[in-house]
């Protein structure tokens, strides 16, 4: 027995090194990634003068309110290097929600923009990456940021994805990063803005919200192709909103397309005649549903023909409302082509004439490889992010990926009555007497309609002096209006007085 007993003492003793190494191994292959920063030298040369920069690109680690790490969080921040006092810093990022910064960032606020071939599809590499004339780097000190699964962003420690993925999570960890980064950089005192593109609309309200309700003032915010209430793009059974508002951007994508016979003199003009009648005619004729007569049913047929080019026909056989989606077939339906959603200048194959819905979209397809590509390899080239680290264009095929689209102030009744931020704009606009919002808007959005933007604030409960606040500019353009060059001289122009008069006393 005493030989048995020492004989398993001998093989404990044993075993215990070698599991002491599997636990070790397996601690060190279960291990969070560290936080790690890459810095490079870069210039960009805007009206004539050329700023010198510090490129920090890489992660920050995130922590909670309790001091406790959940994330590192990606981002590529653009700093001017012997800076004038005071000089402003903004924080960019996209929407989805899902999708990284990349497009914005190569787009028109980092100091390198992508060539592409606007509104035409593109030829595949090498693609071309220029000095970006049309940044705002001369006035501020630029953050593009990747949310929590997009970039190089990922969860760590006891925090998942779904701590991030959702409306109410998303502006607290988006808000904690920002609050976060100042400190880190010493830019509290900082002229503080916020630049948002699509979802990153939606974000911005609640983000500007969170903030001040923290102590962290905004001087601007910054809103691209813009929604607040989802409302407007859901085209929901029994609902009319969705076809009111969209109904001024289906009409500019006709005239644009030479589908409207009477064009007038402008394109303001005439989507401004639109306005009015969808306001004074149209939505009156929605509201009266089955209640509407042959007559006048048949007499708002004809007018949307004359604004939209397709058949009278076909609007009443759709009882006045037609999707964003059948638009997009039907338009050019006879050249066997379909419309752009995210910029309907473009233009693609419709590889099923006889469907109601579209396949795909012709912008995404004809400009997607040649911002990947090129934003790849200058994040690993120029700026020197180690190849080690897998950059996300997006979240959407990360495991467990689904969006949580409940959002506080939205639930009535035990039920999400709505899935809007606007309540947070006006609480923000109403608390801050101060901070102004920029609002822009491409007339050939068929993603986010500038209409549906018009109709959100003109609902704003707030009184005048503060909706006067709150300042919207329009361009010849779609989602990505940077794509076609005369609007992005025009939104640099845009931005940058924006922000020049912000810093004003």
């Amino acid at each position: 027995m005493k030989k048995f007993t020492l004989t398993m003492s001998l093989v404990w003793m044993l075993l215990i090194p070698i599991m002491a190494q599997e636990t070790t191994a397996s601690e060190e292959t279960h291990s969070d990634p560290k936080a790690e920063v890459f810095e490079s030298d870069i210039s960009v040369t805007i009206d004539g003068k050329s700023i010198d920069l510090k490129a920090h690109a890489g992660t920050m680690e995130l922590k909670d309110e309790n001091n406790k790490p959940i994330a590192l969080f990606g981002f590529t921040a653009y700093f001017k290097k012997n800076p004038e006092k005071n000089r402003p810093i903004v924080f960019a990022y996209n929407g989805g929600p899902g999708s990284s910064s990349y497009w914005l960032h190569l787009g028109i606020m980092g100091p390198r923009r992508v060539v592409v071939d606007d509104p035409n599809y593109n030829q595949a590499a090498p693609y071309q990456l220029v000095n970006n004339e049309f940044s705002i780097l001369d006035v501020a000190d630029v953050v593009m940021m990747d949310p929590v699964g997009t970039g190089l962003s990922v969860p760590i420690g006891e925090a998942t994805g779904k701590d991030f993925w959702g409306v109410d999570q998303d502006i607290r960890s988006v808000s904690l990063f920002i609050m976060q980064f100042l400190k880190e950089h010493n830019r509290l005192n900082s002229p503080k803005y916020i630049l948002g593109e699509s979802y990153g609309t939606f974000r911005n309200a609640g983000v500007m919200n969170y903030l001040l309700g923290r102590g962290y003032a905004l001087n601007g915010v910054i809103m691209v192709s813009a929604v607040f209430d989802l409302r407007t793009l859901f085209f929901a059974p029994n609902e009319d909103i969705s076809h009111i508002v969209y109904l001024p951007t289906m009409a500019a994508t006709s005239w644009y397309h030479d589908r409207v016979a009477n064009k007038g003199g402008s394109l303001p003009d005439f989507v401004q005649e639109v306005r009015e009648f969808t306001e004074e005619e149209y939505a009156p004729a929605l509201f009266k549903g089955n209640r509407i007569s042959t007559s006048e049913k048949s007499q708002i047929a004809q007018k949307l023909e004359a604004y939209t080019g397709i058949s009278s026909t076909i609007w009443e056989r759709a009882d006045l409302k037609i999707t964003a989606s059948e638009y997009f077939q039907e338009l050019l339906r006879d050249e066997e082509n379909t419309v752009g959603r995210l910029d309907s200048r473009y233009k693609g194959i419709n590889i099923d004439p006889m469907s109601m819905d579209a396949f795909t979209d012709p912008q995404s397809d004809a400009i997607s490889p040649a911002y990947t590509m090129a934003f790849l390899d200058y994040f690993h080239g120029q700026l020197g992010v180690s190849k080690d680290w897998l950059y996300s264009t997006s979240a959407y095929s990360k495991e467990g990926f689904r969006w949580d689209w409940k959002h506080q102030g939205n639930n009535f009744w035990g039920a999400d009555a709505a899935v809007t931020t606007l309540p947070d704009m006006a609480e923000a606009l109403s608390k801050d007497p101060h901070v102004k919002v920029l609002i822009m808007n491409g007339y050939y959005d068929l993603a986010t309609v500038f209409y549906g933007v018009e109709h959100s604030i003109s609902h704003l409960d707030l009184p005048k002096e503060a909706t006067d606040r709150i300042i919207m500019t329009y361009y010849e353009a779609g989602h990505m209006m940077y794509t076609h060059l005369p609007s992005a001289k025009l939104f640099r122009d845009d931005l940058k007085k924006f922000i020049e008069d912000t810093l004003r006393k």
